[in-house]
């Protein structure tokens, strides 16, 4: 059975019209003769959504009872049963009721394609995993019913469904997405203009990026290599040496010229794995260029220009950065390099190549090291030394051998030397053993001259093969090394790289690692001061530097207390200490050197957020304080001040009603402030930690009469259901008598006529649940902690209701006391407040 397909209707925010275009798209299937069925769509109330569903077919909702309240899902079974061409499933990231087959509407719809019923459906990108946390960012929400990428990103079609942010907020005014009671809430805070925009260009780079994947699965499926200049993207060739970071800066400034254009950095490697370039260079190289925005990538290759040709086309490269040739004149004579040979190769990617101050100078070469260890060498010299005169007396006790027999031998003999001791062993065991043979064995004897050019010829190639293979015997054995080299640094590389991505703080599990890899007593990062920097004799006076991190015992706290010491940049030095390194040792160390500067920049920045915070929490707060002062606490002050002021006039006479309605205005009105100042020192106290807890066991059947009393007349018609047998709470009386008294008084707020809240109470997992349900307007899921925010008010503009502390106090308390507030949606409409704290293990227990 072939399965279905999925064509997603993709927006930037509520309101777009994802549900009115996918609606669409099913009437025109169903005029043309496709069977079409709505599976689920929400309209929110809205009336033009709701038309376009006009005469389709939709399939009944499923009723689901959850802890006691219906709720309605898709019904899934129905829908398969049904088998329709096309069902229609609206929100994709939707979280089903307890009790549904999936947990995740995107499954039910995976269920229905795997049964070859396509589907169309919506989602929004701050539903989108990958941008969840960047959402939260720019909106100040969390978004707790995602979607995997891969979902979206596997559908047949995705459809942007676009508005600008003007125009969604003119169809937000005039009532379009949400109901009145709600506009002003949200044009003042998720709809705002910076909100959506920002909103709108994640929905269009995540697009683009779905487009760019279309375009490399078509281009590779018609087999097509030649670039399609779709969209910039910057290629820097990087060897590993110390011309790279001016390629890179160089491509980055081709790469900001044009608006959205990719930058990538390449190395080739060899593809035998044997080191190469400078795995320190490559390492601070990679920062940059993530740090200008750019990817680093990494490719095996024998022939450099056909890999980065390649990796260029492959990624749809337009420009190719490429440094001019190190190499001297003559070694450019001989080979035209790579720059030269890319370029001729490169079709219609544009090469550039970039000239730096090490071009012309040359490789820089380091010293080989031995390919073989000294006690095989010189094991080597004395089977040479020893071995080929008795070698020569063995022979010349043989007489029945030949010439060819004898050089055979000889030959063999000094294979045998260059397998023990390498090059040289076997080159003085080659000369030596062609003089020996020479002076025993070809005529005339017993001297050094060859009569017959047909020994000569012989004894020449005996010499040409001895060398050829004691050269091939010694590259293998260089080989074998620089390979074992190789992955040893390779898997201290990726050890360290793990154990700095599982620990909590990467710089000192790097140094830890480091130290325990090469058995060092210590490690210390140090930093120059910053009155030592730029002079370079304070370098070495003391307390010239500080140490910024160390792992170890008596960690060096300047470079000359250290036995190896590698430099990071002009103020960060690694100092190791315990033994010195060699060589080979020390370009591993340098790599890990320039990730010690990264971890370090990290923690840095991460220290700066963290003392920073505060510091805009604190300014946050006193600016809302302030406005709060100024525009809530005015009004109260204002009547009272008033009412006082027409009773102590002179001028005007009032009878005893008017005198006791004014006497009572300036009574509310200053227990309205008192309430307010107590809110506020309530908080203060709470942000600052100093706010007293008693927890004791107490009963909700106790304490919930004790709040509505105190809410007053209006909270006389709240219905309450709390069991019998319901086990008491742990908590504070004064403080829960103070949560319940606002989100009570919240709840009746809100409420419409007639439909006052409900308050239930239940117990679950060692803990006591109530619930404060009202029928009123509700709160869109995405503003949920918004009303836990300080001096926030979503929906109420009037200045009758304090300063927005209610239910951001109302959380503090809850939480100082062990528990929690969390909001629910009501079924039919509203919003239910439930409120949970720990059970008492024994009613009545202190």
């Amino acid at each position: 059975m072939p399965r279905g397909e999925l064509r997603i209707y993709l927006g930037a925010a509520p309101g777009v019209g994802k549900t009115y275009a996918m609606l669409e798209e099913a009437q025109r299937r169903a005029d043309r003769g496709t069977d079409v069925v709505v599976g689920l769509v929400e309209t929110h109330g809205r009336a033009h959504t709701d038309a376009m569903i006009g005469d389709l077919e939709v399939v009944p909702r499923r009723e689901i009872t959850y802890r006691g309240t219906g709720f309605t899902e898709m019904d899934l079974g129905a829908v398969l049963a049904r088998r329709p061409e096309v069902a229609v499933v609206d929100e994709l990231a939707h979280t089903n009721v307890p009790g549904s087959r999936h947990e995740k509407r995107w499954q039910d719809i995976q269920e229905l394609l795997d049964a070859g019923i396509s589907v169309l459906s919506t989602v929004n990108v701050q539903h989108l995993e990958s941008v969840n946390d960047v959402v939260a960012q720019i909106t100040g929400t969390t978004q707790r019913e995602t979607v995997p990428d891969e979902i979206v990103r596997a559908a047949e079609q995705v459809e942007l469904v676009d508005m600008t942010p003007e125009a969604l907020r003119r169809r937000m005014a005039h009532g379009n997405i949400y109901r009145p009671d709600k506009i002003d809430a949200a044009l003042g805070n998720y709809f705002r203009v910076g909100n959506l925009t920002a909103l709108r260009e994640l929905a269009l780079l995540w697009l683009a990026d779905k487009v760019d994947e279309q375009l490399d699965a078509y281009r590779a499926q018609q087999g097509i290599s030649a670039t399609w200049e779709a969209r910039e993207r910057v290629v820097v060739a990087l060897t590993g040496g110390p011309e790279g970071e001016t390629l890179i800066r160089r491509a980055a400034r081709i790469a900001a010229r044009s608006k959205g254009a990719d930058l990538l950095a390449v190395h080739v490697a060899r593809s035998d794995g044997l080191a190469g370039a400078d795995p320190a260079q490559l390492a601070r190289q990679r920062v940059l260029v993530e740090s200008l925005g750019g990817t680093y990538h990494q490719v095996l290759g024998t022939d450099i220009p056909a890999a980065l040709l390649d990796f260029a086309r492959g990624v749809n490269a337009t420009q190719l950065v490429l440094g001019a040739s190190r190499r001297g004149r003559f070694a450019q004579l001989l080979s035209r390099g790579v720059g030269v040979t890319t370029t001729a190769l490169s079709g219609t990617i544009d090469v550039h190549l970039v000239t730096h101050p090490e071009a012309g100078r040359g490789r820089r070469t380091t010293a080989m090291p031995a390919a073989l260890s000294r006690r095989r060498r010189v094991l080597g010299f004395v089977l040479a030394g020893l071995g080929m005169p008795l070698l020569t007396l063995l022979l010349k006790s043989l007489p029945d051998l030949t010439l060819t027999n004898d050089i055979l031998i000889s030959l063999a003999a000094v294979v045998g030397v260059a397998l023990v001791g390498g090059l040289w062993p076997a080159l003085v065991a080659a000369l030596g053993g062609s003089l020996l043979l020479n002076y025993f064995f070809t005529p005339p004897l017993h001297t050094l001259t060859i009569a017959e050019a047909d020994n000569l010829l012989a004894l020449a190639v005996f010499v040409g093969v001895a060398i050829a293979v004691s050269g091939v015997v010694d590259v293998a054995a260089r080989r074998t090394r620089e390979a074992a080299r190789a992955s040893a640094d390779a898997q201290t590389l990726a050890t360290v790289a793990g154990s700095v991505l599982r620990g909590e703080r990467p710089l000192p599990a790097l140094l830890d690692r480091l130290r325990e890899t090469f058995a060092l007593r210590a490690v210390s990062v140090l930093e120059l001061a910053v009155e030592a920097e730029g002079r370079p004799g304070r370098a070495g006076e003391e307390g010239a530097w500080r140490v910024m991190a160390s792992v170890g015992d008596a960690p060096a706290g300047s470079p000359s207390a250290g036995e190896t010491v590698v430099p990071v940049d002009e103020r960060l030095t690694v100092v190791l200490s315990g033994r010195r390194l060699e060589a080979a040792d020390r370009r591993v160390v340098e790599a890990f050197a320039a990730q010690a500067a990264v971890a370090l920049r990290q923690e840095r920045l991460a220290e700066e957020a963290a003392a920073a915070r505060p510091l805009a929490e604190a300014d946050r707060m006193r600016t809302a304080l302030l406005a709060a002062v100024s525009h809530d606490l005015r009004t109260p002050l204002a009547s009272a001040k008033a009412a006082v002021s027409s009773l102590r006039s002179p001028d005007i006479e009032f009878d005893a009603d008017d005198r006791d309605e004014l006497l009572a205005t300036a009574d509310e009105s200053l227990d309205r402030l008192g309430r307010l100042v107590a809110n506020l020192l309530d908080m203060s106290r709470l942000q600052a930690g100093a706010l007293g807890v008693t927890p004791t066991a107490i009963g909700l059947e106790d304490a919930v009469p004790r709040a509505l009393d105190e809410v007053g007349p209006a909270a006389a018609d709240v219905t309450t259901d709390i069991p019998a047998d319901l086990p008491a709470a742990r908590a504070d009386p004064g403080l829960l008598e103070r949560v319940l008294v606002n989100i009570v008084a919240n709840a009746l707020r809100h409420s419409p006529p007639g439909q006052p809240p409900t308050i239930t109470a239940s117990a679950h997992a060692g803990q006591v649940e109530l619930r404060v349900i009202d029928r009123g307007p509700g709160i869109p899921e995405d503003q949920w902690e918004h009303v836990f925010l300080p001096f926030q008010r979503l929906g109420d503009r009037d200045n009758q209701t304090g300063v927005g502390l209610g239910l951001a106090l109302s959380r503090g308390l809850a939480e100082a006391m062990g528990g929690s507030i969390t909001p629910e949606t009501t079924p039919g409409g509203g919003l239910t407040m439930v409120l949970r704290l720990p059970a008492a293990q024994e009613r009545g227990a202190g």
